[in-house]
């Protein structure tokens, strides 16, 4: 049986390897990678993100958790504990009497871990950004990771946000540094 040629795969080329080397790898399904990529590649594909919902944001981010949108078939499982989140998303209006008690959970999270931004609320204040009361953004409490705009910001906003998340993961595992 003779293998087409167009279907065949490209060859790989291994760092270090030669080309003979790198299509025996290949022809043998081995993976050469590093031990940091493999640990950004399964701490992208397993965020924990912490359930802390404060306004209408929180309503699409519990959407995105049910089952139309179902974010654990990306490796996302909402936890009610900040020693088992690595992820916050703040979703909603921060005033300051809450920028305190979202700090002391954001410390209270392991490392490493990350911040998102739900909402044009959490990012610089929304509507309210002119009352006395509210934070002008939750990046002068914590450090946040991804921006996701919006008044609220959809379900699929809120995966493409967390799936840019899972690849900024991965490309500093490699050791580049990302902003997003």
């Amino acid at each position: 049986m003779e293998v087409n040629p167009a279907l065949q795969l490209p060859t790989i080329q291994y760092e270090g390897f030669s080309a003979e080397e790198s299509a025996e790898l290949q022809r043998s399904g081995i993976i050469v990678s590093t031990l940091e990529q493999i640990k950004g590649w399964a701490r992208s594909n397993s965020l924990w993100p912490m359930t802390f919902g404060l306004a209408c944001c929180a309503i699409e981010m519990m959407g995105a958790g049910a089952s139309h949108y179902d974010l654990d078939r990306f490796g996302i499982i909402f936890r009610a504990s900040p020693r088992q989140s690595d992820v916050m998303i703040v979703a909603g209006t921060v005033t300051k009497k809450m920028a305190p008690l979202l700090r002391r959970l954001y410390d209270q999270m392991g490392d490493p871990k990350w911040v998102v931004s739900m909402g044009s609320c959490a990012t610089a204040g929304g509507p309210y950004v002119r009352s006395y009361s509210v934070v002008k953004g939750v990046d002068q409490v914590v450090p946040v990771d991804v921006y996701i705009p919006g008044c609220p910001p959809s379900p699929p906003a809120l995966i493409y946000g967390l799936n840019k998340l899972q690849e900024k993961i991965r490309i500093e595992a490699s050791g580049k540094r990302v902003s997003v």
